[in-house]
């Protein structure tokens, strides 16, 4: 099993949640909520409002999210939907962890996340977000792949 940070559509109620409850694509399971212990910018990008973390530590905010338990079959798919190695890259990062099972206390922890050094420079001038809602005021809503 592998330890997955989530910063953005695969969080529970985000568009694209389902497919960590498919278990067709492996074994998700959720296991607290975090934030990394860096700063990042997380940024809504392209036409279909994607959320990406730009791989540029020490910039914009200590991002929130989900923490969970994946087995190899999920981590592969994880790997596959979130276009890896070319649109983001997994590397493992340090996570604060806010609240683990169910109960409060902190502790830092090693996930794989999701994150991208394979940006459109415009993107660093893009608004930086701490946590991400594809409803959010910043209106703008993720486009799912079937709409596209």
């Amino acid at each position: 099993m592998a330890r997955v940070f989530v910063y953005g559509t695969l969080k529970q109620g985000q568009p694209n949640y389902g497919h960590m409850l498919n278990t067709d694509k492996g074994i998700a399971k959720f296991q607290g909520r975090g934030r990394t212990v860096e700063r990042y910018p997380l940024v809504i990008a392209g036409k279909y409002n994607i959320p990406y973390m730009l791989n540029i530590p020490g910039t914009g905010h200590r991002v929130a999210g989900e923490i969970y338990t994946v087995d190899e079959k999920m981590l592969q798919f994880l790997d596959e939907f979130e276009g890896c190695p070319d649109m983001y890259q997994r590397t493992a990062m340090s996570i604060e962890v806010l609240e683990w099972e169910g109960k409060s206390g902190r502790s830092v922890m090693e996930c794989f996340v999701y994150n991208t050094s394979t940006y459109q420079p415009e993107w660093v001038n893009l608004p930086y977000l701490d946590s991400y809602d594809s409803w959010g005021k910043h209106g703008l809503a993720y486009v799912l792949r079937e709409s596209r």
